[in-house]
């Protein structure tokens, strides 16, 4: 069974840096495309990266690196330079292909908040 686990959210301060961390087990790791996502209640699901591909969001393009251990199947997320429009739940998904985690056929982990103070 495939299961995708977030950590590394909390609080900080506008200006200050995150790494958040995406953990999945029960794949083969190289044979997964995962890509970060973000939401705020209220607001759509915004996609804000993706190693495969090099994709990063234009609203985080410059100040977000995503990367990852395959050793150790997790996909990092470097978070520099955050503002408090970057508040917002954390969540990675795993998926055979990129367009299968877009069109709802991906596996989802919990989430981790990330809050930017101002």
């Amino acid at each position: 069974q495939v299961q995708v686990s977030e950590s590394g959210g909390g609080l900080v301060q506008a200006g200050g840096s995150l790494r958040l961390s995406c953990t999945a087990s029960g794949l083969t790791f190289g044979d997964y495309a995962m890509i970060w996502f973000r939401q705020v209640p209220g607001k759509e699901r915004e996609g804000v990266a993706c190693a495969f591909g090099n994709f990063y969001a234009d609203s985080v393009k410059g100040r977000f690196t995503v990367s990852q251990d395959s050793a150790e199947s997790t996909v990092f997320l470097q978070m520099n330079r955050l503002s408090p429009e970057d508040t917002a739940m954390y969540r990675c998904a795993a998926g055979n292909t990129v367009g299968k985690i877009l069109s709802g056929n991906g596996v989802w982990g919990q989430g981790t908040q990330v809050t930017v103070s101002s």
